[in-house]
């Protein structure tokens, strides 16, 4: 139960960071048709595109750090017969798709921001 907590935490993460970046390109392509006339703040979109991505990847390191420090109370004492502390592949794969996403976060997020520089 406690890997699907984290990866709804991750669903989560990963719908932050891709409505961030929609956001930015969405605007960025609206921007670019004629006859449209310019927005009094042109960077608005792309600093809330970088809000939503870095609130993602945010997300991502809490619930990833809550996650092992929940691992780590439940392998201790009287709850290490019931904690699974032996289904090390099911947590392997839980903090290599949480690492993966990150990257994919800081990637995104550096991207947007070089986009905007």
């Amino acid at each position: 139960m406690l890997e699907r907590t984290m990866l709804s935490w991750v669903i989560t993460a990963i719908t932050l960071i891709a409505f961030g970046f929609t956001i930015v390109l969405f605007f960025d392509e609206f921007g670019r048709l004629m006859g449209v006339a310019s927005s009094n703040r042109p960077l608005a979109p792309t600093y809330f595109g970088l809000l939503l991505i870095g609130t993602g990847v945010a997300a991502l390191i809490l619930s990833g750090w809550r996650y092992r420090a929940v691992l780590r109370y439940l392998r201790i004492g009287e709850f290490s017969s019931i904690a699974g502390a032996r289904q090390k592949p099911a947590q392997a794969l839980v903090y290599a798709i949480t690492i993966v996403t990150i990257f994919i976060g800081v990637f995104a997020f550096l991207a947007v921001a070089a986009r905007a520089l």
